[in-house]
């Protein structure tokens, strides 16, 4: 689709942006002219982004960038001293927003709570004081295993202040995945909750949380937040509730001063290796890319209410957090889901608290239209502005549902990608161009990207490599205890160039699209599983030797799993062992991993050297023709894949 389309108030939106007062600020003529100036001096981008948002330092720093160490392990913001918790929080107690509401919580059970910027700033005090009675000090990991509530913000920006690290873990998770992070992590504490609504059904998360910690040596204390009031299981000595680990707390506590590239976020991506891969994340560059990017990307200001249908584990959680509370904005969390117990429930939320910047993914808007156009229709969505979207390939029916049924036509569709390890946007549109369905806009403002071909030769109108080839603030530094397999997975292949692992295109246009992963990571309604986590939790199944999970798509979810096992001598395939393996992959994992089917075969397409090639299963599956199938040392297996069917 090439029709470009103009909301309904375009050009008062263009004039009000805070992107156009930073053109002014800067004396640039044009969006196009900010992109290239900003990729070709992305020091002199940054600087000016730091001193328009007004970020604040403790100590000023001395140089933007220093890439000594070669552009894979950049120094941004050098001899500066500087912490998120103060720029999210403290410095607007001292400000008009002191009594602004900060957060507005609402449970699936209908109930509602707010914090104030003071309330937020007194309870993160009283609980970064309780870590420091813990002996909890900087650089020590702490985990939060928690839906969206307001205490889980508390505890990222509690952690942040005192100059410890946040782990954060997806709410969905199952025990075996929760402590596979928390040991790479080395996590000394959890926070998590006794349980939380989800379409009705309590999730018991303490349950969860226990199973993890018995397999977590290195977490001394469980601190549990009463949500539910329900009966536990408790660990006395090591669990202590929420409102036991603040009482007497002071509501002011110090907030220590980092150096820029102090580590305040190890945050997990699942890989195509087995064992999730943590990025690191630091103060300076996460902070001043995240306030950037909801500035630029969404147009935050002071009265705009923010909504990201997200959860804590995923990178949108923070990004929500740490962008929209630097930028003095008021942020919206809910626990359960958007259908849930009608269709209408995220619109009734939207008119209810007066919503503006809605952050939604395809997936769930796929599954929201289906429910009929009758449920937005019936409310007052008046308030809504901008929609943000990120974790999956848009197509085009969905799109123009949200577009024109729900927007109105009004609002832009700030479709944004990056990941985990990017900690912010490759590509982004901006509410200052016209709008192009499913397209991405084109590259975020600082980011150098381009699309290569096989030859690392930028190509447009076609198919190819997403590619950075300069340093940004937010990038990882590296991967958590293992800086030899960051780069191996994003250095490696052409020098000094980031490869992202997405296939993308530039059309005639200038707009950029996504076309899916060109590795063999799968996503699920957005967010992003490894091959290899599934499979060996399969292959723990004392009948099943072998394994191969592979993600096909799905009109829903983007993609679902579909699962191959080879079993060992003495056992058969059965409906039964298919039940009970689809069963085992939900419970370690959480049940949006659960396969669409298991499939048993005698034996999987590999490499000489034992390398399980799920290109080719997957081409098999689908029924896709094979061109080239010389690097397959068993060829008799597509035929048992084939038979698998």
């Amino acid at each position: 689709m090439t029709k470009r389309f103009y909301w309904k108030g375009f050009n008062q939106t263009v004039e009000s942006s805070n992107v156009t007062a930073f053109m002014r600020e800067n004396r640039i003529k044009d969006f196009d002219s900010l992109v290239k100036r900003s990729q070709h001096n992305i020091a002199w981008f940054w600087e000016a982004v730091n001193d328009f948002l007004g970020i604040e330092w403790f100590t000023p720093y001395k140089k933007i960038l220093d890439t000594q160490k070669g552009i894979e392990w950049p120094r941004w913001f050098s001899g500066g001293r500087i912490n998120i918790t103060h720029n999210c929080v403290d410095r607007h107690t001292n400000t008009f927003r002191r009594h602004k509401t900060a957060i507005i919580w609402e449970g699936e059970d209908g109930q509602v709570r707010q914090m104030t910027y003071l309330d937020l700033y007194q309870q993160v005090s009283r609980v970064a004081q309780g870590l420091r009675d813990f002996g909890i000090k900087k650089g020590d990991a702490v985990a939060v295993f928690m839906p969206m509530l307001p205490e889980t913000a508390v505890g990222l920006l509690a952690i942040a202040k005192i100059g410890a690290i946040f782990t954060p873990v997806f709410s969905g998770y199952g025990p075996e995945a929760i402590a596979s992070r928390l040991n790479d992590a080395s996590a000394k504490v959890l926070f998590t909750v006794d349980g939380f609504y989800r379409k009705g059904t309590i999730v018991d998360m303490k349950k969860t949380a226990d199973a993890a910690v018995a397999i977590s040596p290195s977490v001394q204390h469980v601190v549990v937040f009463k949500r539910l009031g329900v009966d536990i299981p408790w660990s006395e000595g090591r669990d202590i509730s929420w409102d036991s680990f603040i009482k007497d707390k002071p509501p002011v506590s110090p907030t220590e001063k980092l150096s820029s590239e102090t580590p305040w976020m190890v945050i997990y991506t699942s890989g195509t290796t087995g064992r999730p891969k943590g990025a690191v994340h630091v103060h300076a560059g996460f902070l001043i890319k995240q306030a950037e990017e909801v500035a630029f990307q969404t147009d935050l200001k002071d009265q705009d209410i923010l909504f990201w249908v997200t959860d804590m584990g995923w990178i949108m959680g923070p990004w929500e957090v740490v962008g929209g509370l630097a930028m003095g904005g008021t942020l919206f969390f809910y626990e359960g889901a958007p259908d849930w117990p009608k269709p209408d429930r995220l619109w009734e939320m939207v008119e209810a608290h007066r919503i503006s910047i809605l952050g939604i993914s395809p997936t769930a808007v796929r599954a929201l239209m289906r429910s009929g156009d009758q449920w937005p229709g019936s409310h007052d969505l008046s308030s809504l502005r901008m929609f943000g979207s990120t974790g999956e390939p848009w197509n085009p029916d969905p799109w123009m549902w949200l577009y024109r049924q729900v927007g109105k036509e009004r609002c832009p569709i700030i479709n944004l990608s990056g990941g985990t390890e990017v900690g912010a946007c490759f590509l982004s549109v901006h509410p200052v161009k016209p709008l192009k369905p499913c397209s991405l806009g084109g590259p975020a403002l600082g980011m150098d990207i381009d699309v290569f071909d096989d030859n690392a030769k930028p190509v447009r109108n076609a198919v190819g490599e997403l590619v950075c080839k300069k340093p940004w603030p937010s990038m990882t530094r590296g991967v958590w205890k293992d800086p030899q397999r960051y780069v191996e997975t994003y250095w490696s292949r052409w020098e000094h160039t980031w490869v992202h692992g997405d296939w993308a295109s530039v059309d005639k246009d200038g707009y950029w699209f996504l076309h899916g992963r060109s590795d063999d990571t799968i996503k699920i309604a957005g967010k992003r599983v490894g091959p290899a986590e599934v499979e060996s939790v399969l292959v723990s199944h004392r009948a099943v030797t072998e394994a191969a999970a592979i993600g096909v798509p799905d009109e829903l979810k983007g993609e679902v799993l579909v699962c191959f096992a080879v079993l060992k001598p003495g056992y058969g395939p059965s409906d039964a062992l298919r039940q009970n393996l689809i069963g085992l992959v939900a419970s370690a994992l959480g049940k949006s991993t659960t396969p669409k089917t298991v499939k048993f075969v005698t034996e999987l397409p590999r490499t000489r050297n034992a390398k399980i090639l799920r290109r080719f299963i997957k081409a098999k599956y689908l029924g896709k023709e094979i061109a080239d199938t010389s690097s397959i040392e068993n060829l008799s297996s597509l035929d048992v894949i084939e038979r698998a069917m």
